[in-house]
């Protein structure tokens, strides 16, 4: 699970303090576990900020406050600082952006990079997934993504673009545009050579930073007469 950490200080001397965290970042690199970080002031206090540290899990930021480099900043944090900066430490239980990264992972590392083994690490076991093209309503298993993807590039040599993402709760829509060169075997038609494009929709469903259930709308019938089927 992703952790974050809440650091509320404050200061008369931010930019020697922001110099000092430059310094930590230079020090730390290829070191450091922490993902992001953010530092705002607050509009009523010109001292009063906050910073938000994100990391992958709470034992990465363990390592990190290990470092030697970081328990030597700390210090010379303190010293900057009006008063013991106070820390919050918390358990990310919904992240947006993390789901939306997720996502896009499965499209450009696995769809299109063939990289079967990330399947376990971006698909819940228990997967659900609806998809107009098949006779089934429902299939359930991370397997079927991995046969899908397997049968695809199996006949296609393709590329998506990601044409437009939205994010809401823990739904990722995707709009996108497939583009795919037909050399194997697809649904019964023998290789073509044709280059194809087809547009969809995909709606996945996320949980515990892994995707959880999808459902797929694309234009099969458009693909099919591409390809003299229709």
């Amino acid at each position: 699970m992703k952790f974050a950490q809440i650091i509320d200080f404050k200061t008369e001397r931010y930019d020697d303090l922001d110099r000092l965290m430059d310094r930590w970042v230079e020090q730390t690199k290829g070191k450091r576990t922490a993902t992001r970080g953010l530092i705002g002031k607050d509009r009523a206090d010109g001292s009063h900020f906050v910073e938000v540290v994100e990391f992958p899990s709470y034992d990465e930021a363990m390592a990190n406050s290990k470092l030697p480099e970081t328990n030597r900043i700390f210090e010379e944090m303190v010293a900057l600082c009006d008063g013991m900066p106070t820390f919050t430490d918390l358990d990310v239980v919904r992240d947006e952006q993390l789901n939306a990264a997720t996502v896009r992972r499965f499209f450009h590392e696995v769809a299109v990079g063939g990289n079967l083994d990330a399947i376990d690490e971006i698909f819940a076991a228990d997967y659900a997934d609806h998809d107009i093209i098949k006779d089934e309503e429902t299939v359930v298993g991370a397997d079927v993504i991995r046969q899908d993807v397997s049968s695809w590039r199996n006949a296609f040599e393709f590329t998506f673009s990601l044409d437009r993402q939205i994010c809401e709760g823990d739904d990722v829509v995707t709009l996108w545009t497939w583009t795919g060169t037909h050399q194997g075997d697809f649904m019964g038609i023998a290789p073509t050579g044709k280059v194809c494009t087809m547009t969809g929709t995909t709606v996945f469903r996320c949980k515990d930073g892994k995707i959880q259930e999808g459902w797929w709308h694309e234009d099969a019938l458009g693909l099919m007469k591409q390809l003299g089927a229709a």
